[in-house]
């Protein structure tokens, strides 16, 4: 358990972090569910530090402790899932961020736990979580260890800002709301201003129709509920947070100080699972697919 390589039969696994944590085993189950969703592997994985030494200023466990931890997470997840999945477990040296980035390379996503914090605490929580993400080469699924599986919560919300930035995140919300058999909200906050007074709904309807197209014509099933309103942006994505199983947000990829604050602003108060995808430019050349919007349902706040 030294390498952060995946196996090579392992096919885009769910890969998740373990800390030996009572809240970090709500993460497990969380993690559980994606992977027999979407009838994937799971990979566990524990950082730890090298010798005694503390890396980058994070006090990590010893590998002994990683190891520990990696048992219990092991241990749980045969006794809830017994033999229903094929499951791999990593432990290696390393900064957490560059461990778990290594790790996910080629996953179908990286789930971890958020922690608890108050005020500022949460936004620098965020923050990290959000340069985690966009060095990670999938979506970053940020849970909290208070989450329960709740099996009548189908739906996902995905934020669409009217840019390249949310490409990937509403494709992601699609096949997230079809594995669940759930609906799909697009939230798109628009300020009144943005248009001539009595013209700004049907901006944001168009805008909206142009990101949602071509995947509505790949997802036929899924019903998707158009959210248009003039809140601020962060207080539209935790109004609608309420009502499903995810939100989806899009964040920049790379590693250039890109600060991507809606998004890190809707982590720091959103209480339910959030996944991160990130954006990459080349994406946005894609031509869209027009699509008949018969089955799209408008909502105007």
């Amino acid at each position: 358990m030294s390498s952060t390589a995946l196996p090579p039969e392992t096919v885009r696994p769910v890969v998740v972090e373990v800390d030996g944590s009572a809240e970090g085993l709500r993460v497990l189950d969380f993690a559980c569910a994606e992977a027999i969703r979407d009838d994937a592997g799971l990979v566990l994985v524990a950082a730890h530090r090298a010798a005694d030494a503390v890396i980058s200023g994070e006090l990590q466990p010893s590998a002994e402790r990683a190891a520990e931890f990696l048992r219990i997470a092991a241990a749980h997840v045969r006794r809830q899932t017994g033999t229903a999945l094929e499951m791999t477990a990593v432990c290696a040296a390393g900064t957490r961020m560059k461990v778990l980035s290594a790790t996910a390379g080629g996953a179908r996503a990286l789930v971890i736990g958020r922690e608890r914090h108050r005020g500022p605490d949460r936004l620098i929580a965020a923050r990290s979580n959000l340069l985690l993400a966009r060095r990670t080469d999938c979506p970053l699924i940020v849970v909290p260890g208070s989450w329960k599986l709740s099996p009548l919560q189908r739906d996902v919300a995905v934020g669409v800002d009217g840019t390249a930035l949310s490409s990937e995140a509403v494709g992601y919300a699609f096949r997230a709301a079809a594995a669940r058999g759930g609906n799909l909200i697009a939230v798109h906050a628009a300020p009144r201003f943005s248009a001539p007074d009595g013209l700004w709904v049907r901006k944001a309807e168009l805008e909206l129709i142009e990101v949602l197209g071509r995947w509505s014509a790949e997802y036929p099933g899924v019903k998707v509920t158009r959210y248009l309103t003039c809140r601020p942006v962060v207080a539209a994505l935790l109004h609608k947070s309420r009502e499903v199983s995810l939100l989806v947000l899009g964040a920049h990829a790379g590693i250039l100080p890109i600060g991507d604050p809606i998004t890190r602003r809707a982590m720091a108060v959103v209480d339910g699972p959030v996944a991160i995808v990130p954006h990459r430019p080349a994406y946005a050349n894609q031509p869209a697919q027009a699509r008949p919007v018969d089955n799209l349902i408008t909502t105007v706040n």
